[in-house]
């Protein structure tokens, strides 16, 4: 199973008035993994749009928040498929301070044309994605 690995660091922009990572935040360091997914399988998602003319769009978000994370704080964000299906895929994202998870999600995601129309993922990425569950 690939397992993509993203270092973040948390920045002053990151925080809220309390000076902890805003739980808004959190789905965006989720967005940044999903991103990195895709190119360590070898696609981005502009020139899925260019070249194929799909994106893919959150359809469900399970989140749970175990601790807090603080300004300057060094995590480690893995992103894996757990699920593939014919026009979506699940993804399972853990959030690690020093090897203590600290945000875990389930999302949905779902290939749609630009229209907003749900399509059969593409079958290269369907590809890739079912060879890195096997491992």
């Amino acid at each position: 199973m690939r397992t993509c690995a993203l270092d973040i660091r948390v920045y002053y922009e990151d925080t809220d008035a309390g000076g902890i990572v805003f739980y808004a935040n959190y789905l965006k360091f989720a967005e940044r993994g999903r991103t990195e997914y895709l190119r360590e399988c070898g696609f981005e998602n502009k020139s899925l749009m260019d070249m194929q003319g799909v994106i893919f769009v959150v359809r469900r978000v399970e989140a749970d928040y175990l601790t807090p994370t603080y300004l300057d704080d060094m995590l480690r964000l893995e992103t894996v498929v757990t699920e593939i299906k014919n026009a979506s895929f699940t993804m399972k994202q853990s959030l690690f301070r020093h090897n203590e998870l600290v945000f875990c999600a389930n999302v949905i995601l779902v290939c749609v044309d630009r229209s907003g129309k749900p399509v059969r993922l593409p079958d290269e990425l369907r590809s890739v994605m079912m060879e890195s569950q096997e491992k």
